[in-house]
């Protein structure tokens, strides 16, 4: 989950000849670079390549990159600052980007890999400076005995003052803490320290301060340090790891402000054999260096199997391969032996079933489980699953495969699959692993798949539990996040969060039940709540983390409270279970200021005129436009289920979300109180439902303006929405009968002098679900076409295009309009409008006219459907 606070502030640059905030165009910055450990030092020479790269920079320069981090008890907040200037006379764009870890959840963003891409682009005007202000939060998970806290430094240029820290307050003792050479891709061991004698260390520049439960680390590399790592300011990843003291018994419970969270990671158990069959893609996509990899990280599982284990390998192309048919062996000798020579002879071939895959792997394992029940009772089955394209034989439509795969596996054992690569159906997968209560792992193109495929095996390879159940007082708690689990891995840890809800009480009783490898586990306790919140506020006054510190568990719990959300919005088999974890979610997401699928960001940016100033003073700026961010990558989430579902909001740092009102329902997104005005032209005969609409951009004052024709009358009404930038109005929405929603979003522009308004708006982007026979998205803005139906296809508008299929007809006038016909019996037009010359106050933007109604029921909502 993420909390996104992105402010976008531009200053014009005063000339001083104290400070470097501006330079001239042929400033020598050999003379003038100066050390960044000391303000006061003399300047530093550096080398004649440096000056070469800055001076010949045409886009605006990194002044100064700071990336702050304080981990509270695992929970980390995160906040970046980028000073980006352009020292040019001409105005130019700027580009703010930073790569998120995806522990941070985030699916609005281009994923790479391990890290989600947050990217904003600007006008700088000339001898400017445009400040971007980034925070995220995350919980920290522990994986194979440790916390990683995992810091991207990729600013694409030399930074003059760059600067990474990162705080850790514990509750418990600190028992091991790391700083890991820079991870740039390329080699394991490159780390920027200039040693040659070979021995890894932190980064040059690092300074470690520390005590029993408190550290601070910073890394603060100047230029010329820069350069030594690399040239072109793809530092890499700046890794702290570190684990703490475990409590042995119930675990570390802490109270604050009428929260608690629990962390359980118990030690020193037996490990509980396990049964796992390998599913393996060897299609012809695997050839070359991921199969050499797969079979070399395979290898190595193989020696690390327990001699109480059970395995077997299936692999899947165009055909379906079984190792040892009809069983799971035993881990001997032999069976290790000949398990090397089956996969050594591995040749990559074919197309890719995954349907086939999956269903013979857990087909192998539900029989062995079967046949062997009794005398397996104490042990964890899983399936490990991997590939690196999507279904292109067999079963290839996603919801079959999803459907298939849960009743093949029935809750008899788990499912964790592995993407490899660029071309894998990444959101398949997840369902795959979230819906058999297993996790889906990531690994990009250019990684070493060996190393990742054998770390994630090591996470999963050792079960200590199973069947975990954490229960609390019924009296003293509500609201409580997941407490029910599958497995425990060692090296993990569960985490449970809830609500106090008799804070008079003083005594929290916690229990947690468990199967062993030999018997079944009852811990119990009861825990003094008072003294325990005293231990925390003593904790965080003693390491004084300042204002992160207020609501930390709070914050937490809302954090798991929204994964879970999330998690069972996925899984929900009904549309009426799916909107109460949509509606939660979405509720908590807006409480917390968290970016979800289900919430949209505003991002303030002050207005740039043509010749590359600004356009308004600092009191105007303060009502400057608001845009929302970049469309997302997949948002189909942003439309709900049903009809009473309110669509994505916006959010804004520290502001409540606000209760939607009977006049605002159509709206969401509210930057402030909906100032809304609804002029009805003629009201004489008007229909209860308005069978034919047209909605357009009035070129007088740019508000989406209605007009109606009403049935059986020669009378129209034309009415507008005063909306606001951000706002998402609720077009059409048909879901119970047709299956159809119409949304509309807006974005803003500054009004033409003389006009009477404050601003213009127009729509952005239209999206279009069509829910029945089967679920269909189409997103519209004035530059593309996104067609999701069954498959995804990006379409230009500036393209004439025509697509059929079962469901929709789609057809494009290259710049000019889309015409959707849904059904055969309802059609939809949007028009596209594109400025060549655009005033400022003009935007590319979208008109939308309903040209058949028929297949629309009585029941049709919105703000052209029941008024």
């Amino acid at each position: 989950m993420l909390l996104i606070f992105l402010v976008l502030y531009l200053s014009p640059v005063f000339q001083c000849q104290t400070e470097d905030t501006e330079l001239s165009e042929d400033v020598d910055f050999e003379e003038y670079t100066i050390s960044d450990t000391d303000s006061n030092a003399a300047p530093l020479r550096i080398p004649r390549q440096v000056k070469t790269l800055l001076t010949k920079e045409t886009k605006p320069h990194i002044q100064e990159l700071s990336v702050q981090t304080t981990i509270i008890s695992r929970y980390a907040f995160t906040a970046v600052s980028c000073s980006m200037l352009n020292r040019h006379s001409a105005a130019t764009q700027g580009v703010f980007q930073f790569h998120i870890p995806t522990a941070a959840y985030i699916t609005n963003f281009t994923i790479e890999g391990e890290m989600e891409v947050f990217r904003m682009e600007v006008t700088i005007p000339g001898r400017n400076r445009a400040v971007f202000l980034l925070t995220y939060e995350e919980l920290l998970q522990r994986r194979l005995g440790h916390y990683e806290h995992v810091t991207s430094i990729r600013p694409m240029q030399l930074v003059g003052k760059l600067s990474v820290g990162v705080t850790i307050v514990e509750h418990s003792h600190i028992t091991y803490l790391e700083v890991l050479p820079l991870r740039n891709g390329k080699t394991p061991s490159s780390n920027g320290n200039g040693k040659a004698d070979g021995k890894v260390g932190p980064p040059v520049s690092t300074v470690v301060k520390q005590n029993e439960t408190f550290c601070k680390i910073s890394f603060t590399p100047n230029i010329a340090q820069q350069v030594k790592i690399a040239t072109n300011g793809m530092l890499g990843e700046f890794v702290v790891r570190y684990d703490v003291e475990r409590e042995i018994g119930i675990g570390d419970i802490q109270v604050l402000d009428g929260h608690f969270v629990h962390y359980f990671a118990p030690k020193d158990l037996p490990v509980v054999a396990k049964n796992v069959v390998f599913v393996i893609d060897t299609s012809a996509s695997m050839v070359g260096t991921k199969i050499r990899q797969t079979k070399e990280a395979l290898f190595t599982i193989l020696r690390e199997l327990r001699p109480n284990d059970h395995f077997n390998f299936v692999t899947f192309s165009n055909r379906i391969r079984v190792w040892q048919p009809g069983k799971l062996v035993p881990v001997t000798p032999n069976n290790i032996r000949d398990a090397k020579k089956f996969i050594y002879m591995i040749s990559p071939t074919g197309g890719t079933d995954i349907n086939g895959g999956i269903q013979t792997g857990s087909a192998l394992l539900s029989d062995y489980l079967s046949s062997k029940e009794e005398s397996h009772h104490n042990s964890v089955s899983l399936i490990i699953f991997l590939t690196d394209g999507r279904p292109t034989v067999g079963v290839v439509q996603s919801p079959v495969i999803i459907g298939n795969t849960k009743a093949a596996v029935q809750e008899k054992f788990c499912l964790f699959t592995i993407g490899m690569g660029d071309d894998v159906d990444y959101k398949l997968l997840e369902r795959m692993s979230l819906e058999n209560c297993g996790t889906m792992r990531r690994i990009p193109e250019d990684a070493d798949a060996k190393v990742m495929l054998k770390g994630f095996y090591d996470e999963i390879g050792t079960p200590l539990l199973s069947d975990i159940r954490v229960e609390y007082s019924e009296d003293a708690v509500e609201y409580i996040t997941q407490n029910l689990f599958t497995n425990y891995f060692n090296g993990s840890e569960l985490v449970v969060a809830g609500k106090l809800t008799n804070r008079s009480s003083d005594s929290l009783h916690v229990q947690v039940t468990a199967i062993n490898s030999e018997r079944s586990i009852v811990l119990e306790k009861d825990v003094s709540i008072h003294e325990q919140e005293q231990e925390t506020e003593r904790r965080l006054a003693e390491a004084e983390v300042g204002p992160n510190a207020n609501g930390y568990v709070e914050r937490l719990w809302g954090y798991l409270s929204v994964k879970d959300g999330l998690k069972g919005r996925l899984r929900s088999q009904t549309s009426a279970e799916r909107e109460n974890y949509t509606q939660h979610a979405k509720n908590l997401s807006l409480a917390y200021n968290f970016l979800t699928p289900l919430t949209q960001m505003i991002v303030e940016k002050p207005q740039v005129l043509a010749d590359g100033t600004l356009a308004q003073t600092q009191k105007e700026a303060e009502a400057a436009e608001a845009t929302e961010a970049p469309p997302p990558v997949e948002s189909s989430n942003q439309l709900s289920e049903d009809d009473n579902s309110p669509t994505p909001q916006s959010l804004h740092r520290n502001q409540p979300p606000k209760p939607i009102s009977a006049v605002s329902k159509a709206t969401s997104g509210v930057r402030k109180p909906a100032k809304k005005s609804v002029t009805i032209s003629k009201t004489s005969g008007i229909s209860p439902f308005f069978y034919i609409c047209f909605v357009f951009q009035c070129e007088s004052d740019g508000d989406p303006h209605f007009v109606v024709e009403v049935p059986h009358s020669k009378l129209t009404v034309c009415f507008n929405i005063n909306g606001e930038p951000g706002h998402i109005l609720r077009l059409v929405t048909d879901h119970k009968h047709s299956g159809v929603t119409v949304n509309g979003a807006l974005i803003g522009a500054p009004a033409p002098a003389g006009s009477h308004k404050e601003q213009r708006t127009y729509f952005s982007t239209i999206t279009i679900v069509a829910d029945k026979p089967h679920r269909s998205y189409i997103e519209v803005t004035p530059q593309k076409v996104i067609l999701d139906d069954r498959d995804r296809m990006v379409l230009p508008s500036s393209s004439s295009i025509s697509i059929e299929t079962a469901n929709l007809g789609v057809v494009i006038i290259a710049n000019t309009n889309l015409t959707v016909t849904i059904q055969g019996t309802i059609q939809f037009v949007i028009l596209f409008h594109h400025y060549k010359n655009p005033a400022p106050f003009q935007r590319d933007h979208l008109g939308f006219y309903i040209a058949n109604s028929k297949g629309l029921s009585k029941d049709t909502h919105g703000l052209l459907g029941k008024q």
